[in-house]
């Protein structure tokens, strides 16, 4: 296949739920000597942002957004060994938490977005789901994280966002972290509103974004 054809075959493949196609797909990948990266965020990604946001308008239910996510793993077991080695020649550029926040069960853009910034040399500690604000910032002070970001994936759990924001500042400690937000319905109208430091439309721009706030 050729690069842009196995790029629309892992897309496909992700939104169809096919672990199969996923796994097959991203061996051809490896085997034509594309970069990881390029894989995860040309092809997979995409398929995840669809997925997402059709889960979000509800053309899509929890079963589909699961089945995107275990194809999605099946193709990143595949990528990962040489992600790894990516990220070994990489200098490390600072340490992000990663939570979903209260009431959200969502992990999959989360998954994904800490993939990606451990190949750009990012040390990520992921909280889970379903965190309280003092959950996360505990979480951030024993882990010396310089970042945070939080997700969002349904507009019922935005609000919680918000209250992390709100939490670090009544504590004392909003100067010491940097906090992105992102998810499905976040946007950086929403993020200026709470006074995030930025906002990630999707794992690549998080990235970069990232890198700019921790440097």
């Amino acid at each position: 296949m050729e690069r842009d054809d196995i790029f629309q075959s892992l897309e496909d493949a992700i939104i169809e739920g096919d672990t199969v196609k996923a796994t097959e797909t991203a061996k051809s990948a490896v085997e034509s000597g594309i970069d990881p990266l390029d894989a995860v965020e040309n092809g997979m990604a995409k398929g995840m942002e669809v997925v997402g946001e059709r889960f979000e308008c509800g053309d899509a239910y929890l079963p589909e957004l699961m089945m995107a996510g275990d194809a999605f793993k099946a193709a990143m077991e595949i990528l990962k060994p040489e992600l790894l080695r990516q990220k070994k020649a990489t200098k490390e550029v600072g340490t992000v938490l990663l939570a979903s926040v209260k009431g959200d069960l969502h992990s999959i853009g989360k998954n994904i977005l800490a993939n990606v910034l451990e190949t750009h040399g990012f040390t990520v500690i992921d909280a889970g789901v379903d965190n309280s604000a003092l959950q996360i910032i505990e979480e951030a002070q024993k882990s010396s994280a310089q970042a945070i970001g939080l997700s969002a994936l349904m507009t019922t759990t935005m609000p919680a966002q918000r209250e992390v924001i709100e939490a670090l500042k009544e504590l004392g400690l909003r100067e010491q972290y940097r906090v992105i937000v992102g998810g499905g319905p976040v946007t950086q109208e929403w993020a200026d509103e709470i006074e995030a430091d930025g906002y990630g439309q999707n794992a690549v721009q998080a990235v970069e974004l990232l890198k700019q706030l921790v440097a």
